[in-house]
C-alpha cells in the first residue's frame, strides 16, 4: 500500500519539475534574444515555446494550458486584443463545435449500435469477420461523425461489450487485436474526410491564413483517399499478423447481435431524419466547390435541422454536452498563430530555418516529401498533442516550401497525414488514449505493430505522392 502514494508522489514531482522547466525557458528566451529581437516577437516566442512543452508533457490540463496562453499574450502585449482572441473567431473552431454536436445528435438514435449490430450478425461468425466489421465499421462513421476522439469514444463501449460477450482473456491475441485494431483504425479513419480530424481542419485553416489558398472538403478526399485505402489494408493486415487470433467459437457473439439487430425493428423516425440529415451535409461538404459555403455552414445546419421541433430528433441541452476544453485548446493554438503573424515572430523563424543547404535540400522535389513525413512523425513522437504539433509546424514548412519553392499545398496536406498515424506511443492520437483508458492493453501491445505501420505509413505517402499525385497534377 506503501507503493502507490510513492507513485502518485513521483508524478507529482515530475509535473512540477515540467511546468517549472517550461517557465525557466519562457524568461530564458525573453532574457537571453538578442536585443535586435523587437519585443513582440520576443514574448511570442517566449510564450510559444513554453506553451509547447506545456501542451507536450501536459503537467497541467491541455484546456487549462490554452487559457494561461492567452492570458500571457494579453499580459506581454505583443500583439493586440483583436488579435490575441481572433482564434476563437477562426471557421476551424465553429466547425469543430459543429461537429462535436452533431456526434451529439447522432448518439441520441440507434443509427450507430443498428449499423454495429447489422455488420456484427452477418460478418461475427469467425474472429476475422468480427475485426473486419468492426475496422469497417469505424471507417464509415468518419463521413459523418468528425473528431476521431468522438468516433473511439462512441465505439469503445460497443468493443468492451464484444470482448465480455466472447468470454476472451485479457492477454488473449484476440483482445489485443480487437482494441489495438480499433485505435489504429479509429486514427486512420481521419485521413480521408477533411472533417473527420481536428489536425486536418487546423492544417487547411493555417495554409488559408499563411498562403491565402482554400482546400475543399471534395479537394481533400481526393488527394487523400489513396493513401487511405491503403492504409486500411495495411493496418489490417499488419495488426493482424501482429496478433492472430486464437481459435474460438463465436457462434453465440453473433447469434446474440442477430437477436439484438433483430429487436431494433425497423429504422425509427428519428433515425429516419437522422439519416437524412446526414446525407445533406455530406452532400454540401462534397459540394463546397460550386456553392462556395465553408463545411462549417453544413455542420452547423445539421445541428440547427437535429434540434429543430418538426426536423429536429435531439434533446437541445445534450447537444449542448461536448467537450468545451477542445474549443478551448483550438481557439488557443489559432490565436497564438495569428500572434506569431502580427508580432513578426514568423518572419524571425523563417531567416532561422533557411540557410541555404536547408532550402536547397527541400528545393528537390524527390526529397521534399519524404523529409516532410519523415519530420512531422518525429515531431509529433515529441510534441504528442496534434492540434499544438499542427499549429506550430506547419508555418515552418510552409515558410520553408515557398521558399524553396515547392508547393506548400502538398507539404502542409502531407504533413496533416503523417502526423494522423500516431502508432508508437499511446498519447500520439487519442483513439489509443481512449483504447489504453480502458485498461485492456498496455503501452507495449502498441510497440510492435505500430513501428511496422509507421514504416509502412511512410512508404505508402511516398508512392501515392511519387505516382497519383504526379497522374493528377497535384504534384510535379
Amino acid at each position: 500500500m506503501r507503493d502507490k502514494p510513492n507513485r502518485y508522489r513521483r508524478i507529482k514531482w515530475s509535473r512540477i519539475a515540467v511546468f517549472i522547466s517550461a517557465v525557466v525557458l519562457f524568461f530564458a528566451v525573453l532574457i537571453l534574444l538578442p536585443e535586435t529581437v523587437a519585443w513582440p516577437a520576443r514574448s511570442t516566442i517566449a510564450i510559444m515555446l513554453f506553451g509547447l512543452i506545456l501542451w507536450a508533457f501536459a503537467p497541467i490540463p491541455i484546456d487549462l494550458t490554452s487559457i494561461i496562453i492567452l492570458i500571457l499574450l494579453m499580459v506581454m502585449k505583443g500583439t493586440e486584443m483583436d488579435v490575441i482572441l481572433s482564434g476563437f473567431a477562426s471557421p476551424a473552431v465553429f466547425l469543430i463545435i459543429g461537429g462535436m454536436m452533431m456526434a451529439m445528435g447522432v448518439n441520441q438514435t440507434l443509427l450507430v449500435k443498428r449499423m454495429t449490430y447489422f455488420l456484427l450478425s452477418r460478418m461475427g461468425g469467425s474472429a476475422k469477420g468480427i475485426y473486419t466489421g468492426f475496422f469497417i465499421l469505424m471507417q464509415i462513421q468518419a463521413f459523418f461523425i468528425p473528431a476521431t476522439a468522438v468516433r473511439a469514444s462512441l465505439m469503445v463501449p460497443i468493443l468492451s461489450s464484444i470482448i465480455e460477450e466472447t468470454g476472451v482473456d485479457k492477454q488473449s491475441n484476440f483482445n489485443k487485436l480487437m482494441y489495438i485494431g480499433a485505435a489504429f483504425g479509429g486514427s486512420v479513419s481521419g485521413i480521408v474526410v477533411l472533417t473527420a480530424a481536428i489536425g486536418n481542419i487546423l492544417a487547411v485553416e493555417i495554409l488559408r491564413l499563411y498562403v491565402g489558398v482554400s482546400i475543399s472538403y471534395l479537394q481533400w478526399f481526393i488527394y487523400a483517399a489513396p493513401v487511405w485505402l491503403m492504409l486500411v489494408l495495411a493496418t489490417m493486415y499488419i495488426v493482424w499478423k501482429c496478433y492472430p487470433p486464437e481459435a474460438h467459437s463465436f457462434e453465440r457473439l453473433q447469434n446474440k447481435m442477430k437477436g439484438k439487430y433483430q429487436s431494433l425493428g425497423h429504422l425509427t423516425v428519428d433515425e429516419k431524419k437522422c439519416t437524412a440529415i446526414l446525407i445533406i451535409t455530406i452532400l454540401i461538404w462534397f459540394t463546397e466547390s460550386w456553392h462556395g459555403y465553408h463545411p462549417t455552414f453544413g455542420a452547423l445546419l445539421a445541428v440547427v435541422l437535429m434540434s429543430l421541433p418538426a426536423t429536429g430528433f435531439a434533446d437541445w441541452k445534450k447537444m449542448l454536452d461536448i467537450n468545451f476544453g477542445m474549443v478551448l485548446l483550438i481557439g488557443a493554438t489559432l490565436s497564438l498563430g495569428y500572434s506569431l503573424i502580427e508580432s513578426g515572430a514568423i518572419d524571425l523563424l523563417e531567416v532561422l530555418i533557411s540557410p541555404q543547404i536547408v532550402l536547397d535540400t527541400f528545393s528537390n522535389p524527390w526529397l521534399a516529401i519524404p523529409i516532410t513525413i519523415i519530420l512531422s512523425q518525429v515531431y509529433h513522437l515529441g510534441v504528442t498533442n496534434v492540434s499544438t504539433a499542427v499549429i506550430t509546424l506547419m508555418p515552418v514548412l510552409i515558410s520553408l516550401s515557398v521558399q524553396a519553392g515547392v508547393d506548400p499545398v502538398v507539404i502542409v496536406i502531407t504533413s496533416a497525414i503523417a502526423m494522423l498515424l500516431g502508432f508508437l506511443l499511446v498519447v500520439e492520437t487519442m483513439p489509443n488514449v481512449v483504447v489504453h483508458g480502458t485498461g485492456q492493453v498496455s503501452q507495449k501491445d502498441f510497440l510492435w505493430p505500430g513501428l511496422w505501420l509507421t514504416l509502412a505509413s511512410i512508404v505508402i505517402m511516398i508512392v501515392i505522392a511519387y505516382t497519383y499525385w504526379r497522374w493528377i497534377g497535384f504534384w510535379p
